[in-house]
């Protein structure tokens, strides 16, 4: 489903919320005629849509309105702007109005062939995870939740540290976009500041004596809401998102659309070249490096100086005991203040 709008199979909440993209108020009465329902049905809808985190505006004698612009995710237009370089390695480019998890659905699809990426989007996901098992919650028009597949004809050595360099990539693609001042915190999360912006899944699917299959999964905010905003901090969690630091990208079609080219010029070096290459790149972007951290590894609490990475992803810590390296795995990692 590409044009949320378009197919008369599409389920009516998300027909809604294409009308309502523009963040303009729509009558009921009018919303009723273009989606030939009653306006009991549009009223429906619209609770439903709400359920789903969004934030939908109701005021008599004006109608119904997003809080915000939401442009539909539509997977033609993210391959129109795609870079010409990354055109030519991406097979297509998949939106869905809801499913489960986008990482989950790449991970059971027949394999791409070797050289070539898909790439998958939902509105929202019923199951969309970050890393260890951790909910990622986002409503629709409100992130971009994206996931992109790739096949290696033959696994890099350092493929564990994978999350590095598509952190790296997405970085890059904030910035080429005028997003500034993204920060990578080790080994997985994207910040402004102390606050977190996105995170990254990777998940890997080989095939005996085969190829082997990694899903690069992202959950970036666009446009929470306040209200929602609010409750993730709750959680003990600070997000933030690209509206609330005032980023003038609007667009989430181009906003996909440079993930993907980055991820695909990421990979295409870190094929060539492994982890080495990214290293001083994602130092540079490095939340956590030269601050006081606590290092959660089992069941112990280690606390000492964020001191960057090594060449093979591994996060050192200064501690008393002396310096001290942390693979990815069963181990997180937090900012001390």
């Amino acid at each position: 489903m590409n044009d949320p709008g378009a197919d008369s199979g599409t389920p009516l909440v998300a027909r809604l919320f294409a009308k309502l993209a523009d963040g303009e108020f729509h009558s009921g009465e009018t919303l009723a005629a273009e989606l030939a329902l009653s306006r009991s049905a549009v009223w429906k809808a619209a609770k439903a849509l709400r359920e789903l985190g969004a934030t939908v505006h109701a005021v008599r004698n004006r109608g119904y309105r997003l809080a915000g612009t939401a442009e539909p995710l539509d997977g033609a237009r993210i391959l129109e702007l795609l870079s010409d370089a990354a055109r030519a390695h991406v097979r297509r480019v998949d939106t869905a109005w809801m499913l489960g998890s986008t990482n989950t659905v790449l991970m059971e699809r027949p394999f791409p062939p070797v050289g070539l990426g898909e790439a998958l989007l939902a509105e929202y996901q019923t199951a969309g995870r970050g890393r260890r098992g951790r909910a990622w919650v986002a409503p629709p028009g409100g992130a971009i939740c994206l996931s992109f597949s790739w096949v290696f004809g033959v696994l890099p050595r350092d493929l564990s540290a994978l999350s590095l360099v598509i952190g790296v990539c997405a970085v890059a693609a904030l910035s080429r976009l005028g997003v500034t001042g993204v920060g990578l915190k080790w080994p997985n999360d994207l910040l402004i500041g102390d606050r977190k912006l996105g995170g990254i899944l990777i998940e890997l699917r080989a095939e005996s004596a085969g190829p082997a299959c990694v899903v690069m999964g992202i959950g970036l905010n666009v446009a929470l809401g306040k209200p929602l905003l609010a409750k993730i901090a709750e959680t003990g969690l600070a997000p933030v998102d690209l509206e609330t630091v005032g980023s003038k990208v609007i667009s989430r079609n181009a906003v996909a659309a440079g993930l993907i080219s980055s991820f695909v010029d990421g990979l295409l070096e870190f094929e060539r070249g492994g982890l080495k290459v990214f290293v001083e790149r994602w130092m540079g972007a490095d939340a956590l490096r030269g601050r006081p951290v606590t290092v959660m590894a089992t069941e112990e609490a280690i606390k000492g100086i964020a001191r960057g990475i090594d060449l093979d992803g591994a996060l050192l810590v200064e501690t008393p005991q002396g310096l001290q390296r942390f693979i990815t795995g069963d181990v997180s990692v937090r900012a001390d203040s």
